[in-house]
């Protein structure tokens, strides 16, 4: 059967043209996903924590090097297969003659969540029927913490389109088998290869359990689909690790022996409070709907598939990643896939307040951002300017023509559509779409240089560089965190040699690099080094670096 992509996106993202009024709302889904996605990839230095590494690999893939071992300055062994370091270094090399390499690689993210906005829309039509998939890609968008994450060069992003590419197929899985067969293999392979065998096992263990748990899953055809999803997952699976364990066996045992250890804590709880904010608004609407729908939650397949992917998701999550928000991101899929298919249901009381509050919200941030920007460019109001330049740790104005109309452009289309909408429970997860993309655009636009300031190592790194001798044989180190090592490889290319204790150090080395911490008494290799240079980020207190070199 032909894999008819074509006719996927019209049947599962399109409503049927004869319906007043949704060409306009299908075009203008395309225009705020493309805000959404591209709002914020560029234009700002590698960020801590979570850039850091990703960076460094892809600095080293672009050169040649590291290609099968993802491993960035300063780690030890493979923290993530390298399908996302590829896609990013192949980004950077296409484009790095026209932006830095950081924001070409970034733009690859614009790639992977089209993959994923793709998958949900559709999802959530194959789920609940016409026109719900533009809902639930509504409320998937509007989630807070999706937005910064999927910015970010993290292999995160990868594994969640695989991952959303998975869990549609299931649900396509009785209807298109054939098709499904190839999604679910290849999303399983995604996942795989962006964040590992965790990732994968969350697929995996739903395919095992949905035919276990509930008698409408074991069919010959869901049978059919599990087989020849795993025939199609296999060269996903099966190249690189083979490849690496030729190649380099230690990297590969290693890497396997972290992969089935997984965390070293249990993170349910973390899990728990975290998506109180991290999942909102889908979490209160998914719960409302698991109430509502609460004698088919047993019943119906699709019910049971987001119920098991959900489990499933939850646990896997707790046991086998660090704790981190960014690994949360799977649980947003069921839960805004739950939310856009119960959003009908909810009463007029509860949906006109969730609307209310999410333009009281929006409307009130992005007041305050346009104030902060006009403060920060005029002084005025002095108190609002003092506390901006306070923290943007400079007193540097930007005015950029293109990012002004970008913010000019957002904000308009704001108050265009809270001003033309109904008020309804659609209605309601438009508006939180639309304003969590306004707000977003406003601090990636007016605000992104002075952010950059005050989270950016660039300068301080740079100014590192210039205070090296023109002459040394090697660089001792000691408290330089992961972060940092991979951002000052990234700018610098120094090569530093990790000590156990600042009084330690290698006799050939006649420098010495320190990363200092206010909240602890000041570290010092010892007499026999002199201080050449100092320095750290502009808004920050509490660490610093400190260069030292032999003295004669």
């Amino acid at each position: 059967m032909a894999f008819e992509l074509e006719h996927d996106w019209q049947a599962h993202l399109a409503t049927p043209r004869a319906r007043v009024g949704e060409r306009a709302k299908t075009h203008l889904l395309i225009l705020l996903c493309v805000a959404w996605i591209f709002l914020g990839l560029v234009g700002h230095e590698p960020w801590k924590p979570d850039e850091a590494q990703t960076i460094s690999i892809v600095k080293n893939m672009v050169q040649g090097q590291g290609l099968l071992v993802p491993v960035a300055a300063g780690q030890q062994s493979i923290e993530y297969p390298p399908l996302y370091y590829w896609s990013a270094a192949a980004s950077g090399k296409l484009l790095s003659g026209i932006l830095p390499l950081h924001d070409a690689a970034r733009l690859i993210n614009s790639l992977w969540m089209t993959i994923t906005l793709l998958m949900v829309g559709m999802l959530g039509r194959e789920l609940w029927g016409v026109g719900i998939g533009r809902q639930i890609t509504f409320i998937f968008i509007a989630s807070i913490g999706l937005i910064a994450s999927s910015h970010l060069l993290m292999p995160q992003v990868a594994s969640l389109a695989g991952l959303s590419m998975a869990l549609y197929a299931l649900a396509l899985a009785k209807r298109r088998p054939l098709r499904a067969a190839a999604l679910l293999g290849s999303g399983i392979g995604i996942s795989f290869l962006a964040t590992g065998v965790a990732s994968a096992l969350i697929v995996l263990i739903t395919m095992a359990l949905l035919p276990i748990l509930f008698a409408q899953w074991r069919s010959k055809s869901f049978a059919i689909v599990a087989i020849l999803s795993l025939m199609v997952a296999s060269p996903w699976l099966l190249t690189w690790p083979w490849l690496l364990f030729n190649a380099e066996p230690g990297h590969f045992n290693n890497w396997w022996q972290d992969s089935m250890r997984g965390s070293a804590t249990i993170n349910h709880p973390y899990i728990m409070r975290t998506l109180l904010w991290y999942a909102w608004p889908a979490l209160p609407i998914a719960a409302w709907g698991t109430w509502r729908y609460r004698a088919n939650l047993l019943n119906k397949p699709k019910m049971q598939l987001l119920l098991v992917f959900s489990a499933a998701s939850f646990v896997i999550i707790g046991l086998m990643f660090e704790r981190r928000e960014i690994q949360i991101l799977p649980l947003l899929l069921p839960l805004a896939v739950l939310a856009g298919g119960s959003v009908e249901t909810l009463r007029r009381g509860a949906a006109g307040a969730l609307d209310w509050f999410g333009l009281l919200l929006f409307g009130m941030m992005g007041s305050l951002i346009w104030l902060g920007w006009f403060a920060m460019l005029t002084g005025t109001p002095a108190k609002i300017a003092e506390r901006m330049q306070f923290l943007a740790a400079t007193q540097e104005a930007h005015l950029n023509i293109l990012a002004l109309a970008a913010a000019l452009t957002v904000t308009i289309i704001w108050l265009f559509v809270v001003a033309n909408s109904k008020r309804s429970n659609r209605g309601a997860l438009t508006n939180w779409a639309v304003g969590m993309t306004m707000a977003w655009g406003l601090l990636m636009t007016l605000w992104l240089p002075w952010i950059d300031n005050a989270r950016s190592y660039k300068n301080v790194f740079e100014d590192l560089s210039k205070a090296m001798p023109a002459e040394y044989s090697c660089i001792n180190s000691y408290g330089i965190g992961m972060a940092q090592t991979a951002l000052l490889d990234y700018y610098t290319d120094l090569v530093i040699q990790p000590q156990s204790a600042p009084a330690s150090h290698n006799p050939a080395c006649d420098l010495y690099l320190i990363q200092d911490d206010s909240r602890h008494a000041s570290l010092t290799p010892g007499d026999n080094w002199q201080l050449i240079w100092s320095g750290n980020r502009a808004l920050d207190r509490r660490e610093s670096f400190h260069l030292f070199v032999r003295r004669e």
